[in-house]
């Protein structure tokens, strides 16, 4: 089994930031040619998904509607005031399943994998491991 923790550092209080070319390098370094690759994020206030990458507006539309259902003013009984990043991560998880076929991402013609900041910005981190099933 393969793995590898990345480190990034988030710009904003709460950002998208694709990842998926930091995945696709680490299978093809370790030159893994079929099985199931997962990421994973190890913070209570960020999480993983997976979403479209082509166009930047769908980032933004999530996180509007992420910031519209759960506001960051609210009677929040949580003390450290980012109680909204902790409900964020929870809707949005703390890991994706990615199958692997030829050496390649499975993913959809316009799909990709991002790491969802909700509480920065921070040094944060997430780990790939691999499944391999050769």
């Amino acid at each position: 089994m393969k793995n590898q923790t990345i480190n990034i550092n988030t710009r904003s209080h709460t950002e998208l930031v694709d990842i998926t070319d930091h995945v696709k390098t680490f299978i093809n370094n370790n030159k893994i040619e079929n099985g199931i690759c997962m990421i994973y994020v190890p913070h209570t206030t960020a999480a993983v998904t997976i979403n479209e990458n082509a166009d930047p507006s769908v980032k933004q539309d999530v996180l509007m509607v992420l910031n519209d259902i759960i506001p960051w003013k609210a009677n929040y009984k949580h003390l450290e005031g980012n109680s909204p990043a902790h409900i964020k991560s929870i809707l949005c998880g703390a890991s994706e399943l990615v199958p692997v076929a030829d050496n390649q991402l499975v993913l959809g013609t316009w799909q990709g994998i991002f790491f969802c900041e909700f509480d920065g910005p921070r040094s944060r981190k997430f780990n790939i491991q691999m499944l391999s099933c050769q």
